[in-house]
């Protein structure tokens, strides 16, 4: 009941717009979404989608992008959605996965909330804030874009996402998107049994990486992984050269042959970090 009243004081022309975008399922749509709909010039459509923002209809998520605001939140004008979907929108929907620490949270390998959205494109596209939620954008060789899976993330919309095994190999190579070494060790944990090592041996020599043969041999080796002979396959690719095992921290503590790492995280501490 309140929708229909909400709808008729809008005028036939925004009612008939917003209508239509709740009937093709289009809650986040574009400047281009609203001339196809109404039939109306790209000067008019613009004008059309900002004056649905000034009614406190929609929320602009970037210039010419918008998502409705929901009847039922009443007055209130800032609303974002999911946000993983909107970093999806922002790409345009294609070559791209959620990932870092962002596709942790999806696979529930991290115990804290989440402020930053990264997503992995091919694209270059400029980091947004919305709402007080950042989206950040990490982009990638088209042929290094792959390791990833279809998630659910509202009843009505499926996005792209790292998988398991590729999101933990994403938070070895770029620990800065998933705040250290420590906490992708911890969400390894979390989902260890689930974790396909061979596939991620698989994914690191894919992205033939030194610093990630080294890292991920490490981390197998200390959680104490059977596949034995995946752990040969990473160190026949070392080198002589020794790699930080956390780049954001400082280059301290003892060096480990069997890895060419600086332990600048001890095994003792990831242990203690894994069980809080």
């Amino acid at each position: 009941m309140k929708d229909n009243l909400k709808l008729k004081t809008l005028g036939p022309r925004l009612a008939f717009l917003v209508a239509e975008l709740h009937e093709r399922q289009k809650t986040i749509f574009s400047n281009q979404d609203v001339k196809e709909i109404t039939g109306l010039s790209p000067n008019s459509s613009r004008g059309l989608a900002n004056r649905l923002v000034a009614r406190g209809l929609a929320t602009r998520l970037k210039p010419g992008l918008f998502i409705l605001v929901p009847a039922e939140l009443g007055h209130e004008r800032d609303y974002l959605g999911d946000p993983y979907v909107v970093a999806a929108e922002i790409v345009g929907g294609k070559d791209y996965f959620i990932s870092h620490s962002s596709a942790m949270d999806i696979h529930q390998m991290v115990t804290q909330p989440q402020f930053v959205v990264y997503t992995t494109t091919t694209q270059s596209v400029r980091p947004h804030s919305v709402l007080g939620t950042e989206f950040r954008f990490v982009r990638c060789k088209p042929e290094h874009l792959f390791g990833e899976m279809d998630h659910w993330a509202t009843k009505t919309r499926k996005i792209r996402v790292s998988d398991l095994e590729r999101t933990v190999i994403d938070g070895l190579k770029q620990s800065e998107y998933c705040s250290g070494f420590s906490e992708v060790a911890k969400g390894f944990w979390m989902r260890r049994q689930d974790m396909d090592v061979k596939k991620l041996v698989e994914y690191a020599l894919m992205l033939n990486i030194g610093a990630l043969y080294r890292r991920l041999g490490y981390l197998l080796e200390l959680f104490e992984t059977k596949e034995i002979g995946q752990l040969e396959l990473l160190r026949k690719k070392l080198t002589a050269t020794y790699v930080l095992l956390d780049p954001m921290l400082p280059a301290e503590g003892k060096f480990i042959a069997r890895w060419r790492l600086r332990l600048n995280v001890s095994p003792e501490e990831i242990k203690t970090i894994i069980r809080t």
